[in-house]
């Protein structure tokens, strides 16, 4: 994007980021200083005060104790009213003991004192010599100093403290402003729009930024990595280009690679997809596909209250069948078994499926118990009509199967429930001599 076309709502000078940065960190310090400053200010201001009230003490004290031992009130009215008219006095008390009565409290208040506050507080006693040796307390005087007073000081020492602090910090901001400008903003711009006129047909169009002299900083850093990307760049196109050429003259070949190698991955593919979901020797499904229908058909039956029964089948005495005629020989058996199975359960949402070695399970959903016994016996009689031999079985010439039937139930939390009473009845068949029919419940 061309600099000069950059929206406004984009344009935020460094400048002026590093000038309000500036004044962020002067408003910190000065609020620091001035609180600083304050703290001495008022600290100062107290131990004026308190010097002041010393000063008024010193000076009203020998008038006043002498109206009070005089007894001459008008003299004593004078001497308080000059005192409490002194500028730090908030507040003037005079206690003057009376033997053998209250003491006589005279007090003089500044207009619209209400309380001490912090201001200091000055008691002194009021004594007279009556003679050479001899000392006479004849009252206190507590001068109070006034708050207003403390708190106008303070005030004026602040606004002269802040209004130094926000000359200094607009002066600081200022220049820095005007040198980032001068040293920083111009070339910056110029960089933008060197950078903003690029195109592949300039890349050797160097940059040079308009300073008097090299100065080794990171502007001369800036410029010169500039300039060899640029060359990198131009570099890298050339190469490019070139690589272009050479990738179209090849294209026809790739794409038809590429496209083979897709239709190999994709057959791999279905592949691997057949052999995850199916059982590689009889073609039906296996224990994971098995595992997945179950519990799909197990909810439908819940949610619909549709029927829903298993058959667990199991080739009689096959382990003896290979050891008579050989693992090849039972491999080619179970594959009839299976064909068979597949050949009698094909229809909509049937599933067989070999759970390992000689046994099998047969899913039916929509399919009551009497409907699923009738079915297990048909496969039965188809079985015992193919008269594949079996001649180490006791039972029979003939390979033969048994088969244990369950039907779904609402007290079933579990498809594995269901699963587990289509294997007993299985059990029930064997124990009953095998080549039969056991259903759950029995």
């Amino acid at each position: 994007m061309n600099v000069n076309t950059l929206p406004p709502a984009l344009a935020q000078p460094l400048g002026r980021r590093l000038v309000l940065a500036t004044l962020s960190f002067c408003l910190l310090f000065s609020l620091a200083t001035v609180a600083l400053r304050s703290w001495h200010a008022w600290a100062n201001g107290l131990a004026t005060m308190d010097s002041e009230l010393a000063l008024i003490d010193q000076v009203f004290q020998g008038p006043l104790a002498k109206a009070i031992w005089e007894l001459d009130h008008d003299n004593l009215d004078t001497q308080l009213d000059s005192a409490a008219q002194a500028a730090p006095v908030g507040r003037l008390l005079l206690n003057i003991p009376r033997p053998g009565r209250a003491d006589e409290v005279i007090e003089r208040r500044r207009e619209g004192f209400s309380a001490v506050g912090p201001a200091p507080v000055l008691v002194r006693e009021l004594a007279v010599a009556p003679y050479p040796g001899a000392r006479e307390v004849v009252g206190s005087l507590t001068l109070e100093g006034d708050p207003a007073l403390l708190r106008r000081r303070l005030w004026r020492e602040m606004v002269s403290i802040l209004l130094t602090q926000l000359v200094q910090s607009l002066a600081l901001a200022g220049l820095i402003m005007a040198m980032f400008n001068r040293l920083v903003t111009v070339h910056v711009k110029h960089i933008a729009r060197h950078l903003g006129e690029l195109g592949p047909d300039n890349l050797g169009q160097r940059l040079r930024l308009a300073r008097p002299k090299r100065r080794n900083d990171e502007l001369d850093l800036l410029e010169g990595r500039i300039n060899a990307l640029q060359a990198n760049m131009a570099e890298y196109l050339e190469r490019h280009r070139l690589a272009e050429q050479a990738l179209a003259s090849n294209r026809d070949q790739l794409a038809e690679q590429v496209a083979q190698r897709t239709a190999e991955l994709r057959e791999a593919n279905q592949r691997l997809e057949r052999l995850a979901r199916h059982d590689p020797l009889t073609g039906l499904a296996n224990r994971r596909q098995f595992d997945e229908i179950k519990e799909q058909e197990f909810r439908r039956a819940i949610r619909g209250g549709l029927p829903l029964a298993v058959l667990m089948c199991d080739v009689d005495f096959f382990k003896r069948y290979n050891d008579t005629y050989g693992h090849a020989h039972g491999d080619d058996c179970l594959r009839q078994v299976a064909h068979l199975l597949a050949q009698h359960f094909s229809g909509t949402g049937e599933v067989v499926a070999r759970l390992g070695g000689e046994e099998f399970a047969v899913l039916l959903p929509g399919t009551n118990v009497e409907q699923a016994r009738q079915a297990a016996e048909r496969l039965r009689e188809s079985l015992a009509q193919r008269r594949l031999p079996h001649t180490g079985s006791p039972i029979s010439p003939w390979v033969t199967m048994s088969i244990g039937i369950a039907q779904f139930d609402v007290e079933l939390a579990s498809f594995d429930q269901l699963l587990q009473r289509a294997d007993h009845a299985l059990y029930r068949a064997k124990g009953a001599g095998r080549d039969r029919v056991g259903q759950w419940p029995g």
